[in-house]
């Protein structure tokens, strides 16, 4: 089961006897966006795109993001998106009837998750951001 730490930083200092975790996960909600940015397909890609550079990782291919039908389904109008990353992933969810964004930056490598939190507002620019950060496959490097 994954863990979640109370402090949401990936330097996460370990003791002699504590191995690493596989990867962590610092997964964002973001409500009240800016108006129209749940449905800019450009801005969205864009961010994917971006979000590497400040993460200081490898993409494997550019972002792939696919438009929910808003006539089917209207309270599930949005984006959804991925960059797969050498590293693992980074994928974004937008809700637009309630402007609300769900982003998910999940790696193998510990990261600084305040330059990202940083970024991520200069985007969307939220008017509330939670966060929770998760160590994941604690027994992996066991």
């Amino acid at each position: 089961m994954p863990q979640v730490c109370e402090v949401p930083v990936a330097e996460v200092s370990k003791s002699k006897s504590q191995v690493a975790p596989f990867g962590y996960q610092l997964l964002l909600d973001l409500y009240d966006c800016k108006k129209g940015a749940c449905d800019d397909l450009g801005l969205c890609y864009e961010f994917l795109e971006e979000i590497v550079r400040v993460l200081k990782v490898e993409p494997q291919s550019p972002p792939f993001i696919f438009r929910t039908d808003g006539k089917r389904f209207p309270d599930k109008a949005g984006l959804s998106g991925w960059i797969p990353l050498v590293e693992s992933g980074i994928q974004i969810h937008t809700l637009t009837p309630k402007e609300f964004i769900s982003i998910d930056i999940y790696s193998c490598r510990q990261f600084d998750v305040e330059p990202l939190k940083t970024f991520v507002r200069s985007y969307f620019a939220p008017k509330r951001m939670d966060e929770q950060f998760l160590e994941r496959g604690l027994d992996y490097n066991k």
